[in-house]
């Protein structure tokens, strides 16, 4: 009888597929950082340019992220427009002299100013459409993700 020599890769296999795992999310977070950033409406720029991403390799994740709440009300929207329908649901007073974007918050699509009791001008307002800039990144970029994974377990594996 012949004999059957094992060799056993498991070993080499799990550390080619980690630098695989590990090489694809730094890629990937960069890919969906970009692209959350081009999807970012510029009024003031702080919420543009507080985009990061961070790669947690114990866990195989990526995190995208915006240190700007903003963002936040960017992404799902606020008042009468919030996603899923999860905003207020009456108007409110914005203080004039927190806006200093090009944009300034409306009511029913339309610039309102009043003055509060104090001789104050406020903004009225009943909240900002959903922009959804890191869920349509998701959606935009996720079938490049999965050819780029593929691609690179197979350069990883051979």
């Amino acid at each position: 009888m012949s004999e059957v020599e094992f060799e056993n890769n498991i070993l080499a296999v799990k550390a080619a597929l980690d630098r695989t795992a590990e090489r694809f999310l730094k890629e990937a977070g960069q890919v969906l950082e970009a692209q959350a950033v081009q999807n970012t409406v510029v009024d003031s720029t702080h919420t543009r340019e507080s985009w990061g991403h961070c790669v947690n390799t114990s866990e195989n994740s990526v995190t995208i992220g915006n240190t700007e709440q903003n963002a936040v009300w960017e992404e799902y929207g606020t008042g009468d427009y919030a996603f899923e329908g999860n905003g207020r649901k009456t108007a409110w007073y914005v203080p004039a002299e927190l806006c200093n974007g090009k944009k300034k918050p409306s009511f029913n699509g339309k610039v309102i100013i009043v003055y509060g009791k104090n001789g104050k001008a406020y903004y009225k307002t009943n909240g900002k459409k959903p922009r959804r800039m890191l869920h349509n990144a998701y959606h935009t970029k996720k079938p490049a993700l999965i050819r780029r994974a593929n691609q690179l377990a197979k350069e990883e594996l051979k």
